[in-house]
């Protein structure tokens, strides 16, 4: 069952280095410059920081792994250890990928953009396209 909507790789500087829209609602670089300042705010309170937080009917889910945040959105109508199997798929999907690209890291946006292809299968097929 496909669970996970918007898919969001961040590295730690806050730069997003995947993106995956279910619908586009927010700029992704916006996004991950939020998720970073919300990440850091949430450490500061608390070990370990934020690992998901909901508004209205779409829950985040957050793991971190490496330097990296994995962001996901799902419906609140699944459960949030389905999603958080789901995410951890991708996590180490690709971290196996692209670990080697990842140590050289240099801010690029898009050079991952062929993950989608690898993770189609865990994601919710957007009606709009």
């Amino acid at each position: 069952m496909k669970v996970l909507q918007d898919v969001w790789i961040l590295h730690k500087s806050g730069i997003v280095v995947f993106h995956r829209p279910f619908k586009e609602s927010v700029a992704p670089q916006l996004f991950g410059a939020m998720m970073s300042a919300l990440n850091s705010f949430s450490e500061q309170l608390a070990d370990g920081g934020l690992s998901n937080f909901e508004l209205n009917n779409m829950r985040f889910t957050i793991i971190k792994k490496s330097d990296l945040l994995f962001v996901a959105n799902s419906s609140k109508q699944f459960n949030q250890k389905q999603v958080n199997r789901e995410l951890v798929k991708i996590s180490k999907k690709f971290l196996k990928l692209h670990s080697k690209e990842l140590e050289n890291y240099q801010g690029q946006t898009g050079a991952f953009s062929q993950f989608v292809e690898k993770i189609e299968d865990a994601l919710e097929d957007n009606p709009e396209q």
